[in-house]
């Protein structure tokens, strides 16, 4: 009996979710530093808050373009491992890149070349982990890989660890350090990840069967997918780059203290990012998405109001992030689930896509120079309304659940 339980537990589908997934994490973790090392780098190199914001539109731009294309070219090349060996190389060596940057051209260069290894990483993760998952594992799969680690390392880790390195040894040397562990994780990738085999009996045969951009986007669930996606993607980025500076700004908080308190944050990611897609598994994707888009507003309203202890902000702006949950429903189960699996890298390549194109690369570049026009005040705001906007969507969802959608 007890051989037989160590053997469910390390079998190829947990290892390969358990590598995968962190791999992941530091990539957030490299996306994210900006956000920690925010006050240093603004003090260093002089930037403002659209400048600041344009370090994330780059890499959102950049990413999002790359998500689909390089996507769409793996899908049609039938390979998945050898992109996810050049993405984490790439990427890794791109975090060391930004320490060295002298001007903010420079390190917006870094930036979007990071984007653009970035960006199919999660999608060519998810078409893996579509083929070697277990039909009841798929959902919890899904939101285990996409935020488990990616909010342990980069909303949990980051913003305690890089401004402990930014005070001690300065935020250049944060950079490189970050650069490490990307490169030991395209090693293990090398080492143990197997080329998935090719999903035959589903294999795109027709026109009908192989639908190109605009025919994804006229299914329904695609469309709405990809709205959330801008609405959610723009939520997430705008509070990841400029709560800590809206907090150290207004709040007068310590960047230590401000990292303190947002770090919990990465603790409602890491329970709902497999939570809320195992509950999706049981009540259904679309009610699932209309609840935790809406708890969205907590954290930005909570930023703003909130003016008790700091023990009790952090516990409200740990429920409003229970909302990033739904990222891995929207960008990776509802499509999945709505095209072919061999078009899956392509369709949720598409959602991810469209939320880094138009969510990604506007938003916090708009909110910054809104708040510099105005005041940071308005970063929240931003947040307010596009965690409005994801609920609204998400209530023109079609169910595609195994077992509801027959009866939804």
């Amino acid at each position: 009996m007890e051989s037989t339980s160590k053997s469910k537990v390390f079998t190829y589908e947990n290892g390969l979710l358990l590598l995968l997934g962190f791999t992941f994490g530091i990539v957030f973790f490299e996306r994210n530093a900006t956000g920690p090392l925010a006050t240093y780098i603004i003090k260093d190199l002089r930037l403002g808050q659209t400048e600041l914001g344009m370090l994330g539109s780059g890499l959102s731009l950049a990413w999002a373009i790359a998500a689909y294309a390089i996507g769409a070219w793996s899908d049609r090349s039938g390979l998945r491992k050898p992109f996810l060996l050049v993405s984490v190389v790439v990427f890794s060596l791109c975090s060391a890149l930004s320490g060295l940057a002298a001007t903010f051209v420079m390190l917006l260069l870094a930036r979007v070349i990071m984007g653009f290894a970035e960006g199919p990483f999660l999608p060519i993760c998810f078409a893996i982990m579509n083929v070697e998952s277990s039909p009841k594992r798929r959902g919890v799969n899904a939101g285990l890989m996409q935020n488990f680690f990616a909010s342990l390392l980069g909303t949990t880790v980051a913003p305690l660890v890089l401004p402990w390195l930014a005070e001690h040894y300065g935020w250049r040397t944060a950079f490189y350090l970050s650069a490490v562990p990307g490169l030991v994780c395209a090693a293990l990738i090398w080492l143990f990840v197997k080329e998935p085999k090719p999903t035959a009996p589903e294999a795109v045969t027709s026109k009908t069967e192989k639908p190109g951009l605009f025919d994804m986007l006229r299914q329904r669930n695609i469309l709405v997918c990809s709205g959330i996606s801008v609405f959610m993607i723009s939520w997430y980025l705008v509070g990841i780059y400029f709560l800590q500076v809206f907090l150290t700004t207004v709040k007068g908080m310590s960047p230590a203290v401000a990292g303190q308190v947002v770090a919990p944050m990465g603790i409602a990611t890491m329970i709902c990012g497999f939570v809320v897609p195992a509950i999706s598994d049981r009540i259904g994707r679309k009610p699932a998405m209309i609840i935790f888009t809406f708890i969205g507003l907590v954290t930005p309203i909570a930023a703003l109001y909130f003016n008790g202890p700091q023990w009790m902000l952090s516990v409200l702006l740990l429920i409003g992030w229970t909302a990033s949950g739904s990222f891995a429903v929207f960008m990776g189960v509802v499509p999945s689930e709505t095209v072919p699996k061999a078009l899956a890298a392509s369709s949720m390549g598409l959602v991810v896509g469209a939320g880094e194109i138009v969510g990604g690369v506007l938003s916090p570049t708009i909110s910054g120079w809104i708040a510099d026009h105005t005041s940071l005040v308005a970063h929240m705001v931003v947040m307010m309304v596009c965690a409005l906007c994801g609920g609204v969507l998400s209530l023109f969802l079609r169910e595609t659940a195994p077992g509801k959608a027959r009866t939804a």
